[in-house]
């Protein structure tokens, strides 16, 4: 027991003299960059073009093998489509065995084999591969295109196609795509019902026996293997695949606009927009800006840490997440950035998106920032290339892009080299939010009239990225909806016709500030139009309208003038103390959404009243009325934070807007049938 006790003490001891020898104030230094050391591949290839690209991993028993066809993309024009359901019809059966044993085979062997149109996948436990790569060989070079396999996987097409009628994802992406590229570009292109149906058994055989050839293609196969007889192996399975002559095909550029537009797709099911602010870019893996592209697109919207996910969901609380993206490719290139947002930050978020777009152009990344990056890619990379299929890829890619074979041996080294003038002349380069197209889908009637205020052209668009003219900006009224049944659901919502009725006179006192000086508003009314308007300033009335029923004045200033004809017939037609009983004789004219919300629009002599079809309470009267040149205006008043008095609501908050100047009234006071008499209107 003592010797276990003097054990513990001796352990303790070393513990407390190691931790203080250790400086925690201080980061500890980073160790020297990882040495990347890439496995030799090796490469053959048959006598029918097929390159071969073999990498030996014995970490695992397993061996996965990867076909890939590095074709030229092509237009499939009216039969779009074909080339997809070509690759979906591979491996349903071959020459020598039939699809249900096809598939017990592979199950059998507990492995994966999947076909596409350029390529094929496969993998399984190393003893038996060499039966899966058969399979997978035979799949290739021996199909079958049966009519009820193509009947069948027409109908599974046109039901994924009907599915996504409504999806608004599903359409942003398609219409961008058109816009981006063009129609006439094989990016552009897109599978539709009119496409489908235009397809038959003989143009997928054609597709098949025109594109899927072995001399522009690759097949990469990693794991536990023995070289020699895997090599053995891939010449007796694949030398048989004959080779052809691939059509040439010109492929359009893709041009940017010149100058920023705001493409727009209405999908009225839209509950948020989906938007898309996207260039065309040449850049390909291996240019010389290449590296400092990745990373100016890394700091700009490459994760959960970047400017625009902090900017738009940290500090706005817009999108769960907006990101960005830089495509590199061959044929077309592009840079995307993107926001799912809610409908009514739509504009809001297009700007936020711009600004950080031409933060990254016009301003050098902070020297932290640069350095998180390129640690970020560093980690990632030295993360990935201890995984053999990694390693397998960088091979393919040395192949398809005629890279250096020390391409991705220098890969740290690169990254590292990128200073802050690169990363903003990559920007500039590649982040062309000056000539973009801002892609916007979503429901046109909540978020084209903020986006009508920015400063962009705006283009409409249907869901097949055809030209189009811009949605109605209402909405349809509901069946037996009519003024009288709007007014009647306000005098319920605010307590009741009974109660309503009940209130023949009312007294409002408000409060309100113009540049600093306070001025006081009292409202009398006595059923069924008798009103009193008065505004007072230092205690000192300064304006008074009156109206008895049958004539009324006003002052202004010691100055008394007798009410014009005109305003006594409009005073007589108004009903107090609620005006709205008089709007049953108006017409509804329209649903309006305004900020998310949908009102009503009544229309009665030259007032708009809007309530809102949710809680029926009235939002706003737009009067308008004539200027003394004759000009017509529009004063709206808003009304809002509803409270009970004697079992009524009563708007406690006001506002008026006349020209340039906004009152805002605060209700202080409100009085029901007391506080009123016929003196006060003579």
């Amino acid at each position: 027991m003592k010797t276990k006790i003097l054990s513990l003490v001796a352990l303790f001891l070393t513990t407390v003299a190691i931790n203080a020898q250790i400086d925690r104030s201080t980061m500890p230094k980073p160790g020297p960059d990882p040495v990347v050391k890439l496995g030799k591949p090796i490469k053959f290839t048959l006598d029918n073009g097929l390159k071969v690209i073999m990498v030996e991993n014995h970490k695992l028993p397993r061996v996965s093998a990867n076909l890939t066809i590095d074709n030229k993309p092509y237009l499939e024009g009216e039969i779009a489509g074909v080339s997809g359901m070509m690759g979906s019809l591979l491996g349903r059966g071959t020459k020598s065995i039939s699809k249900d044993e096809f598939n017990e085979k592979v199950d059998f062997y507990g492995a994966n084999i999947s076909f596409f149109s350029s390529g094929a996948f496969g993998s399984s436990l190393t003893k038996y591969f060499p039966e899966i790569l058969g399979l997978m060989a035979d799949g290739m070079q021996n199909p079958v295109f049966s009519q009820e396999e193509f009947d069948k996987e027409v109908q599974i097409t046109l039901d994924g196609i009907k599915s996504n009628e409504k999806s608004v994802t599903a359409a942003a992406r398609r219409v961008e795509n058109v816009l981006t590229y063009g129609r006439n570009h094989p990016f552009g292109e897109f599978t539709s019902k009119e496409s489908v149906e235009k397809i038959t058994l003989q143009d997928v055989i054609n597709n098949y026996n025109t594109y899927y050839k072995p001399n522009n293609a690759y097949l990469v196969i990693e794991g536990d293997i023995d070289p020699k007889a895997t090599k053995t192996l891939v010449k007796d399975l694949f030398s048989g695949w004959e080779k052809g002559e691939i059509p040439a095909y010109e492929i359009p550029e893709a041009k940017n606009v010149e100058t920023t537009e705001i493409d727009f797709i209405n999908m009225d099911n839209a509950v948020q927009s989906e938007i898309a602010i996207i260039n065309n870019v040449d850049l390909t893996l291996g240019d010389d800006d290449y590296y400092a592209a990745l990373l100016a697109n890394n700091i700009l919207g490459g994760g959960g840490t970047a400017r625009l996910f902090m900017n738009l969901r940290e500090d706005k609380g817009y999108t769960y997440g907006s990101y960005s993206s830089l495509r590199q490719n061959r044929y077309a290139g592009t840079f995307r950035a993107t926001a799912s947002v809610r409908n009514m930050v739509t504009d809001s978020s297009v700007v936020e998106l711009q600004k950080e777009i031409n933060k990254m152009r016009y301003k050098k990344v902070s020297a932290e920032e640069l350095e998180n990056s390129k640690e970020e890619y560093i980690g990632g990379f030295v993360m990935d290339v201890q995984k053999p299929r990694t390693v397998a890829n960088f091979a393919l890619n040395i192949e398809r892009y005629n890279l250096p074979e020390d391409f991705y041996e220098n890969y740290i080294k690169n990254i590292k080299a990128v200073t802050l003038d690169d990363v903003q002349n990559a920007a500039i380069k590649y982040f062309t939010g000056n000539k973009a197209r801002i892609v916007i889908t979503g429901k046109g009637i909540d978020v084209l009239k903020n986006l009508e205020k920015t400063d962009y052209v705006i283009k409409y668009f249907d869901k097949e990225g055809n030209p189009t003219v811009k949605p109605p900006m209402t909405l349809p009224i509901p069946a037996g909806m009519t003024a009288e049944t709007v007014v009647d659901k306000y005098i319920e919502a605010i307590g009741g016709k009974e109660k309503v009725e009940a209130i023949k006179t009312t007294m409002i006192v408000s409060n309100a500030t113009i540049q600093g000086t306070p001025l006081v508003m009292t409202m009398k009314s006595s059923a069924p139009n008798k009103t009193l308007q008065e505004i007072a300033v230092m205690g000192n009335v300064m304006q008074k309208s009156v109206f008895n029923g049958e004539t009324g004045y006003q002052s202004a200033r010691g100055q008394k003038m007798d009410m014009p004809q005109a305003q006594i017939d409009e005073a007589k037609a108004t009903l107090v103390p609620f005006s709205d009983m008089a709007y049953k004789k108006g017409t509804l004219d329209r649903i309006e959404p305004i900020d998310g919300v949908n009102y009503y629009v009544v229309k009665f002599n030259n007032t708009e009243v809007f309530y809102d079809m949710k809680t029926g309470l009235k939002a706003k009267e737009v009067k308008t009325a004539k200027t003394p040149d004759g000009k017509e205006v529009k004063v709206p008043t808003t009304f809002g934070n509803y409270k009970a008095v004697n079992g009524v609501l009563f708007p406690y908050s006001v506002g008026i807007k006349t020209g340039p100047m906004d009152l805002n009234f605060e209700v202080k006071e409100i009085k029901v049938n007391e506080g009123v008499t016929d003196a006060d209107f003579e």
